[in-house]
């Protein structure tokens, strides 16, 4: 079996603990449009989607034709490019805050740097974060995380020296009070708020109405620097992410995922007086050997230029399709009697089994995972993949087409129906 195999070469198999499933997760030989095709000839309708960023689906032909044609080109030089430059002016239109930025490979990288900048512009050490936000797998920040670290009971991952997030400070998510008391107390020594701006890696949990703005007004008020972390959100919830469709401008942001369109690459950036502390003009030192490579940046062009061409109609396409599962999944369980939380914004939507509404992470741990495990497991039977866990989003594509909807709501009415049996 494949999966043993994989075991005998890769802890638990998996490459990232979010891809780990019991008995064992399925694997892909290749994946079109809407479709994941599994290696025993399974096809699955897939709204993981790689968590989130493939928004055009998989295999989207304008991106693929791009890199094919910088492939003959070669794939890395280690010096710059004209791609790069083009891709990080095009990130600058479209983004509100990103008026100089880093390009980079991940997600944990662009936070990593964006921390890092943070500090050294401010001179500051501390940092504020939130219970269930995950922004990546380095030490600062795996202090209470969602995602796999939700999921699998650790958010304070063994390895991480206590002296590494003695500087981190944790609060809920939702509870501007809580911010506000920790500023008042140690304003001056917080170099960076950073926050997702809807928590998407512990389930779907979106903000209260005027909690970003308040977040943005405190850090103004003590100099920090407020750092959207839109790894998920941005090019997701609109354009240029979650600084548009909320209107606050954040001093920084992190951006990732979608940004790719299947590649890797991610960047960091904001305000140009934060950003000209990076070297080689500022102290702040920040490198990679792959940032900026020629292959991601052609691919995260044709991303940008499609939805920048495209995003009247893009947008509430995504959106309907999201709004349309949502409805369903909430109408379903009432049929069957089910406790369930349904959220939905722009084209993420997430159901949680409980009777409480889920505005933080402490909420969200109170869900019933053996509902959800029964409910993921059986739509798997009908060939429906979402994130195989509670804590994570399912996203929708522009691949996902109508008939691929109603078999997803099929296969949601007999997943319930499995779900209820484990009340």
């Amino acid at each position: 079996m494949l999966f043993e195999s994989a075991k005998s070469v890769l802890p638990g198999g998996v490459n990232s603990p979010v891809r780990a499933f019991s008995p064992y997760p399925f694997f892909v030989e290749y994946a079109k449009g809407s479709k994941l095709y599994d290696v025993d000839g399974k096809v699955y309708i897939d709204y993981c989607n790689a968590y989130g960023a493939m928004l055009f689906g998989h295999a989207c032909p304008e991106v693929i034709e791009a890199v094919k044609a910088q492939l003959v080109k070669g794939s890395l030089y280690g010096v710059p490019t004209e791609q790069e430059v083009k891709f990080a002016e095009l990130i600058k239109k479209v983004s509100p805050c990103m008026e100089m930025m880093r390009l980079v490979n991940t997600g944990t990288e662009a936070t990593m740097h964006a921390i890092r900048v943070a500090r050294g512009y401010t001179g500051r050490k501390k940092i504020i974060k939130f219970e269930g936000c995950f922004h990546g797998s380095h030490d600062n920040v795996l202090v209470k995380a969602g995602s796999g670290a939700a999921t699998f009971g650790t958010p304070n991952s063994l390895g991480v020296p206590e002296d590494t997030t003695k500087n981190t400070i944790v609060l809920p998510y939702n509870d501007v009070a809580a911010v506000e008391k920790v500023l008042e107390r140690e304003g001056n020594d917080i170099a960076a708020v950073i926050v997702e701006p809807v928590l998407a890696n512990v389930g779907l949990i979106l903000p209260k109405s005027d909690y970003l703005s308040s977040l943005r007004k405190l850090t103004s008020k003590y100099g920090v620097v407020l750092i959207f972390d839109e790894i998920i959100t941005g090019f997701r919830l609109a354009l240029g992410g979650a600084q548009e469709y909320f209107n606050v401008k954040p001093d920084m942001a992190t951006l990732g995922k979608v940004l790719g369109g299947g590649f890797p690459v991610a960047a960091f950036g904001g305000k140009a007086e934060i950003m000209q502390h990076i070297s080689p003009v500022g102290g702040v030192y920040q490198a990679g050997t792959f940032s900026g490579n020629p292959i991601s940046a052609v691919a995260g062009y044709a991303v940008l230029s499609i939805l920048e061409k495209r995003k009247s109609e893009i947008y509430p396409q995504l959106e309907k399709a999201a709004r349309e599962l949502s409805v369903a999944l909430l109408d379903l369980s009432k049929n069957y009697k089910l406790p369930v939380q349904v959220y939905n914004i722009a084209s993420l939507y997430q159901v949680f089994f409980t009777n409480h509404a889920v505005v933080d992470y402490a909420c969200a741990k109170l869900s019933n995972v053996k509902m959800f495990n029964a409910y993921f497991n059986e739509l798997l039977k009908q060939g429906v993949f979402i994130p195989p866990s509670q804590f994570e989003a399912c996203f929708t594509s522009t691949a996902h087409l109508p008939e691929d909807i109603k078999c997803t709501i099929e296969a949601f009415d007999k997943a319930l129906s499995v779900a209820s049996r484990e009340r």
